[in-house]
């Protein structure tokens, strides 16, 4: 139990530790950067150990309260001698790395749903129900008489919708109940993965232009960090509830739409070679939608990889060479995430050139206003 004397000679003695160190090893820090990151980190862990054993030790059961005020046989004859606790459980440490897994799931089925998987299903369903397509006993058919006849078991369209729109705001179902919509979610993903890709273009960049090795890059590992803190602790509250539970549904259901879309059968009936064919058939032919497949599945895989990365503590990560080989997984995912999303126009691709018009009349230039993204044609399910 630490008194207030020795809470202050604690970290009087730590910081002059650090300025010890430093004037010691100068010269080797200025040749050695990284040297300086591994001695406060070492000194810093020094720091939380002794942290650590002094909040394993017994408290009083009035928390010193009696001591501070003066009151019994333990009263403090000096304001040094009261006890004086280190702090509490650090806010960015409580998330549950289950339910932000389950949350990357979610991500992943929507991207899909927004491809337009599911449509193509129920549209197959309702042909072979009608018998306009000639399928009548293969696995493709016997499947797609499964998936009709198990429908009133799984998960509503409206269900999953309402998931959407309460997990990441797209969509535009209402929540049930006193869900809210999450419309921080895009613009927060969007700014942590725009970091992440500026902390590797300045990475690339300085190692081309240092001139040693040893010096440490450009990028800031805080901002990259906050962001990330800043989407997880977003994601915190709205992971609960039966996102877990549905997410598992639907992957089921993902997963048998795509062995019904992959049947000999469906893909002999429209001259296809995989089911990704299939399902742009579908599209165009009944449809008529423009086909934003290939971008949107590989949302779909690296924006669930982004937040499979979330959900651990690498992003908790304080020494420099450490984050950056955690961060080195999701780098070219985030790269990838945003070059999809510029291409379909859910997000601002911040290098385009301004475009200005001149009129005739007047020869000023003036900007033209750039047209934003539909983003209610982006988030309806369709």
């Amino acid at each position: 139990m630490a008194t207030e004397a020795q809470y202050q000679a604690l970290l009087d003695r730590f910081a002059q530790l650090r300025q010890e160190a430093i004037d010691q090893l100068g010269v080797d820090l200025l040749d050695t950067p990284r040297l300086a990151d591994a001695l406060v980190g070492q000194i810093d862990d020094y720091m939380q150990q002794a942290e650590e054993a002094d909040k394993a030790a017994p408290v009083p059961p009035d928390s010193g309260l009696a001591q501070l005020v003066g009151l019994g046989p333990e009263a403090a004859r000096q304001f040094g001698q009261t006890r004086i606790p280190h702090g509490v459980e650090g806010y960015d440490e409580t998330v549950t790395s289950e339910r932000i897994i389950a949350i990357g799931d979610l991500y992943y089925i929507y991207q899909h749903e927004r491809v337009g998987v599911f449509r193509v299903v129920r549209k197959l369903r309702e042909l072979f129900r009608n018998g306009a397509v000639r399928l009548s006993s293969g696995p493709g058919a016997y499947g797609l008489y499964q998936f009709d006849r198990r429908e009133v078991l799984r998960g509503t369209r409206y269900e999953r919708a309402a998931a959407y729109r309460r997990a990441f705001g797209y969509g535009v179902k209402t929540p049930q109940g006193d869900a809210r919509p999450n419309r921080e979610f895009h613009p927060l993903f969007t700014l942590f993965n725009r970091h992440v890709a500026q902390y590797w273009r300045d990475k690339r960049i300085s190692d081309v232009i240092r001139d040693r090795a040893n010096d440490p890059t450009f990028g800031s590992i805080a901002v990259v960090r906050r962001a990330g803190l800043d989407l997880r602790n977003n994601l915190k509250f709205v992971s609960y509830g039966n996102i877990n539970v549905l997410r598992v549904e639907v992957m089921q259901l993902l997963e048998e739409a795509f062995r019904i879309l992959d049947a000999d059968d469906v893909k002999r009936v429209f001259g296809a070679d995989n089911a990704w064919d299939v399902v742009e058939e579908v599209l165009t032919r009944y449809f008529h939608e423009p086909l934003m497949t290939s971008p949107r599945q590989r949302m779909a895989v690296t924006g669930r990889e982004i937040l499979r990365w979330l959900a651990q503590p690498h992003v908790l990560q304080s020494g420099r060479t450490e984050f950056e080989a955690l961060l080195l997984q999701v780098a070219e995912d985030s790269e990838e995430w945003l070059t999809s999303a510029q291409a379909i126009g859910v997000v601002a691709d911040r290098a385009a050139p301004q475009v200005t018009a001149l009129p005739v009349h007047d020869r000023r230039p003036r900007p033209v206003t750039p047209v934003r993204p539909g983003r209610r044609r982006d988030l309806a399910l369709g």
